[in-house]
């Protein structure tokens, strides 16, 4: 079983690789009722449960944290759990955060990967999307690292793969608390003029948290996972957030 969350495409192209290579065609992406009803029933009993899932500010997305601590997985008993993350640059500790949450559902956490893809993060001053060029390597490059995840969970390998990068239990331990109580809010979230209420980030919200009201308009409401699709999935680049997305790009895997 492969269960996945994905805001702008880059964690299901993983999963949609995964599921081939592995021959493996139970993927279950984590949104909408999913996430509501928490409870998710293996088509055949599993041997691996594979999570794929972005990396949010050097730890594990909160959407995730707590689908894993709450979710019912039915028919998953003797399966070995693995990670595969994608990330822009490096990862932090976010494989020592999933491995306790894993372990503490009394789970058997396996083996953890990352994988390079590109960067999606816009909401703070000196992050913004790749250039073209170099988003475009980051995917070819994955084709090869998403071949040896794969070889890795089928052999049953029980080690971290990861690129942590420098300063990483600060990034984890600091910088990633921080950012889940401070840096997370839906409130900056708006439509400009340009908007022309085609209700398309509300139909692709994965929490089902956008509405569209009487005028057309898009309204974030307070259930945000900070995904980011609505921004990028937006056709003519209306939804910004705050003033801290102006000027920058949008990007969409669309494999």
């Amino acid at each position: 079983m492969i269960i996945y969350f994905t805001g702008t495409g880059n964690s299901r192209d993983i999963a949609v690789r995964l599921s081939s290579l592995l021959g493996d065609d139970d993927v279950v992406e984590m949104c909408g009722e999913v996430l509501k009803k928490k409870e998710i029933k293996a088509k055949q009993p599993c041997k691996a449960v594979v999570w794929v899932f972005p990396v949010y500010s050097w730890g594990v997305p909160p959407v995730v944290a707590k689908f894993i601590r709450e979710a019912k997985l039915n028919g998953i008993l003797a399966a070995k759990h693995h990670l595969v993350a994608t990330c822009g640059d490096d990862a932090g500790l976010t494989a020592r955060q999933w491995r306790k949450l894993i372990e503490r559902r009394g789970w058997t956490a396996a083996s953890a990967s990352t994988v390079i893809m590109p960067n999606t993060y816009t909401l703070m001053k000196g992050f913004d999307v790749d250039p073209e060029a170099l988003a475009r390597e980051k995917l070819e490059a994955s084709k090869q690292r998403v071949a040896e995840i794969a070889r890795r969970i089928k052999n049953g390998e029980t080690d971290d793969d990861v690129i942590k990068g420098r300063f990483a239990w600060f990034k984890s331990n600091v910088i990633y608390p921080w950012f889940r109580r401070f840096a997370m809010s839906p409130k900056p979230f708006h439509a400009t003029a340009d908007c022309t209420g085609c209700g398309l980030c509300s139909r692709r919200c994965p929490l089902g948290n956008i509405t569209m009201d009487d005028s057309r308009r898009p309204c974030w409401g307070n259930d945000c996972a900070l995904c980011l699709r609505c921004y990028h999935v937006c056709p003519v680049a209306a939804v910004q957030y705050g003033k801290a997305t102006c000027g920058k790009g949008r990007y969409l895997n669309k494999n």
